[in-house]
Order: structure tokens, then C-alpha cells, then sequence
């Protein structure tokens, strides 16, 4: 082995270590051994076939979630359960489990995402309130109009789009592999476009931001729509996925988008974000529960200890940040 062979492997870990993202994936590793130990090394194929499939949804709304925190401090979408719940309910109401209407009740779930996103930035805007009251205020009003929508029905989604939300290829979960397509797009987005360089330039400070003749208010909107928008695919997703849609499929998603974004290693004060990252805090969450439920104990012990994992990864970023 040569000399540069040699130096090339521990260059190489010092590098993975120093990556935000590799952090959330050792702890999903972690998280799957402790729930095989729990459960005795039983089911591990179907425990693993599960975590992709539900921390798929997770991803999704994570990366729109991802955009938004990057802008800097104080930006925040609290609108997505309203969000996923308004545009699953309208698309499936709209496709009446009709086959035909796939494509349509797609789009329509991918317009509504704009409409609520547009809606979203414009109350920002126009009055100047701050992002975490503007989007839990229209989330009030995304939620009324399902409720008024839904009726109390649960229509079915067309079976094509079940089969294909609950099937796999070549053993892979379908959704699992729609939402890695996503992730990619995200991040060429992110780290390989003059847009994503003015989100991170607008996150890291927004008055340098100005002064470079970034569009500020182009950028702010876009990635509000593209937040919307990605809760809009997820909740048509999810709807195909369990059956149909119902008021409260977006509920556990509000901390969820949120807790996937910290984990996964970008930072709170936005301008410093990463897309791989929240693959390896979803997965992680979902492993969690596994493991949580696994030892019998129940939800109020998950979100104890949900919240408690998001206080010391905020903790250590901070102390990151200040001994940088």
C-alpha cells in the first residue's frame, strides 16, 4: 500500500467526521441495533423496509422545512400538517378513486401547495407579521377549508396509485425511492444553482444579501411555495399511501418537518443546511419509536424524549458555532 493509500483513509474519516449529516445515520445505526436487541433480532428486513417507507414522508416535508429554516432565524412553516391535509383531501375528493384522474389530482395537490405557499409569504409580506405566526394563522385557515371539503368522507385514492404508494422495486419501498429522486433534486438545488446560493447568502446575512443585489423577496417566496408545495406532494402521498385522506394525517409532521432539520445537522441560524442529513434523522425518528415501542412505552415518553434529543443537538450546535 502506497503512502498516499494510507494517508487517503484517515483523511477520509476526519472528513466524515466533520460532516454534519453522518451524525443522524450513526444514530439511526444505533437506533436499529438497540430495537433488534429489544426485539431479539426478529423482523429486521420488514423493521428496515418500514423505516424507509415512513421516514420517506418525513423527508419530504423535512427538505421544504430545510428551505425555509435556512433563510435565517425566525423562519419557520407551521402551515405544513394544514397544508398536506387541505391538498390530499382536495386532489382525492377531485380523483373519486377514478383511475383517468391520477395526473389531475396530482397537480391539483401540487397547485394547492402553491396557492397555500403564495398565500403563506403573503401575509408575511403584506403584513409584516413574523413567519411562525403568519403560517400557524393561514394553517387555521388551510384546516377550516378541509374540514369543510372533507364532509366526513373518506374517499379511497384510485388503486394503480395505492398499489404503486404501498409496492417496492426490487425490494425497494416506491415512495422510499420518489422521495431519494427529491433529495438529489433538493441538493443539486441547494449546492449547485445560483438560487440555492442566494438562499445560503440571504440565511448567512441578509443585509450583505442587499447589498449584493440579491432578490430577496423572489427568494423568500419561492422557497415558501417550495415548502407548501413539497407538504402538498407528501400529503397526496401519504392519503395514497394509507387509504385515504383524513383531517388529522399532517399532525405529527408540524414537529416532525422541524426535528428532521436540526438532527440532520443544519443549523438553526440558517445559511448552513444539508439535504443527507434529514435521510439519517428521519430514519433515526422512525427507529426511535420502533425501538420505544418496542420496550412498551408510549407516546408521551417518544415526544419526551424527541424534545429532550432536539434541545442537546441545538446545545451542541450552539456550543459548535461559539468555539468555532
Amino acid at each position: 500500500m502506497t503512502a498516499h493509500a494510507q494517508a487517503a483513509g484517515p483523511n477520509l474519516f476526519a472528513r466524515l467526521r466533520q460532516a454534519p449529516w453522518i451524525w443522524s445515520f450513526l444514530a439511526a445505526a444505533l437506533a436499529f441495533g438497540g430495537t433488534m436487541v429489544v426485539s431479539g433480532g426478529q423482523g429486521s428486513y420488514s423493521l428496515l423496509n418500514a423505516a424507509l417507507t415512513f421516514a420517506a414522508f418525513s423527508v419530504i416535508v423535512g427538505v421544504g422545512q430545510m428551505f425555509v429554516i435556512t433563510l435565517g432565524p425566525g423562519n419557520v412553516d407551521l402551515s405544513v400538517p394544514a397544508s398536506m391535509t387541505l391538498a390530499a383531501t382536495l386532489s382525492l375528493k377531485f380523483m373519486d378513486s377514478d383511475t383517468g384522474l391520477i395526473v389531475p389530482g396530482l397537480l391539483i395537490a401540487l397547485a394547492v401547495g402553491v396557492a397555500c405557499g403564495i398565500f403563506n409569504y403573503g401575509l408575511i409580506l403584506a403584513l409584516r407579521i413574523p413567519p411562525i405566526i403568519a403560517t400557524l394563522s393561514s394553517s387555521f385557515i388551510f384546516q377550516s377549508i378541509a374540514i369543510w371539503s372533507n364532509r366526513g368522507l373518506r374517499i379511497k385514492p384510485p388503486q394503480p396509485l395505492a398499489d404503486f404508494t404501498t409496492g417496492s422495486t426490487l425490494a425497494i419501498p416506491n415512495v422510499a425511492i420518489v422521495v431519494v429522486v427529491l433529495a438529489l433534486l433538493a441538493w443539486f438545488v441547494l449546492e449547485r444553482t445560483i438560487f440555492g446560493r442566494w438562499i445560503l447568502a440571504v440565511g448567512q446575512n441578509l443585509r450583505a444579501a442587499q447589498l449584493s443585489a440579491v432578490p430577496i423577496n423572489l427568494v423568500r417566496i419561492c422557497v415558501y411555495v417550495g415548502s407548501a408545495t413539497l407538504a402538498a406532494f407528501a400529503g397526496f402521498l401519504l392519503a395514497s399511501f394509507s387509504g385515504g385522506a383524513n383531517l388529522n394525517m399532517g399532525t405529527e409532521y408540524m414537529l416532525m418537518s422541524i426535528a428532521v432539520v436540526v438532527i440532520g445537522g443544519s443549523s438553526i441560524a440558517g445559511g448552513n443546511s444539508n439535504v443527507p442529513g434529514i435521510w439519517g434523522a428521519a430514519l433515526f425518528m422512525f427507529l426511535l419509536v420502533s425501538m420505544l415501542n418496542s420496550l412498551g412505552l408510549g407516546a408521551g415518553i417518544r415526544l419526551l424524549l424527541t424534545g429532550g434529543i432536539i434541545v442537546a443537538v441545538v446545545i451542541f450546535a450552539s456550543k459548535r458555532i461559539y468555539s468555532a
